[in-house]
């Protein structure tokens, strides 16, 4: 079912009302990504089950908690936990926040996932800034802006063929190099639905595609937030390698996802970081 405007003006409205934050940049934190909304200074923080009309996260590693703040001198406000429609939800549920996010001001939308690996030459603990993505379940009829189109928030029939900034995916690459980080790469992102995590036949079938990373979120909110107007960037932390041999051993559990995310979290943090401070300095990027 589609969420009403009333919905998602009643929400922004309430989290005016109870922070003195105006945030320009959102960021969602993905699997075991929640330091990433610890490093916000001055916070404001509620958990999704006080906010009106809000889903509720109920995977392991995703806190639910909204938190608003400043990161290098910028407003933000983090998704500490996004939400799957493998947990029950329409993709107009999943992706609500992202147009509550445009209604409180935000410019550009941060994105970070925990993906798989379907790129031959992607190690686990390696970061994937993407520069596209394969919307599986879009294509498949389950997009979030089937339904009635809100004109207050974009056209019927938006397009997507930029829609992962490019000026932002540079800035990213830069910092990257200037860090010393060289387990960074460039690629595409698919989206499935989970939550099992796929056969062979699945990911060999994915990467015949050209998908170099494979997860189960982030498409979905892109199309939402391209469609009401903000830039996005977005990072896939490879925490596993997808199995594309029947000869191959082992399998891959959420418990190994997250110990992954928690040794790369700190970098992540830091790229970030460093990209809002470009963005506050560097004010042709975003108006803050």
């Amino acid at each position: 079912c589609q969420n009403g405007n009333d919905d998602y003006q009643a929400t922004a409205d309430w989290l005016l009302t109870h922070t003195r934050h105006r945030p320009k940049v959102a960021i969602i934190c993905g699997s075991g990504l929640g330091v990433l909304a610890d490093a916000l200074q001055h916070s404001d923080s509620f958990k999704y089950s006080d906010i009106p009309n809000f889903p509720q996260s109920t995977v392991q590693g995703h806190a639910g908690q909204l938190v608003f703040g400043e990161l290098r001198g910028t407003a933000c406000v983090c998704m500490k936990g996004r939400f799957h429609m493998y947990e029950g939800h329409q993709p107009a549920k999943v992706t609500f926040p992202i147009r509550v996010f445009k209604l409180l001001g935000v410019k550009i939308l941060i994105v970070t996932n925990a993906a798989g690996s379907l790129a031959d030459d992607y190690k686990t603990g390696d970061v994937m800034i993407i520069k596209d993505h394969i919307n599986l379940l879009g294509l498949a009829g389950q997009n979030p802006l089937i339904g009635p189109n809100i004109e207050q928030f974009g056209p019927r029939f938006p397009p997507m063929t930029s829609a992962y900034d490019k000026d932002l995916c540079k800035l990213a690459m830069d910092i990257c190099k200037r860090l010393g980080y060289t387990c960074v790469h460039k690629g595409i992102y698919c989206m499935v639905s989970g939550p099992n995590f796929e056969t062979v036949a699945e990911a060999r079938f994915l990467h015949s595609l050209g998908a170099d990373a494979v997860g189960m979120s982030t498409a979905a909110e892109v199309v939402v937030a391209k469609h009401c107007g903000l830039r996005v960037f977005g990072l896939s932390l490879i925490t596993n390698q997808v199995k594309k041999d029947y000869s191959e051993k082992g399998s891959v559990n959420h418990d190994d996802v997250l110990g992954v995310s928690k040794m790369r979290a700190e970098m992540l943090k830091a790229l970030v970081s460093e990209m809002i401070g470009q963005l506050e300095i560097n004010n042709n990027i975003v108006e803050v």
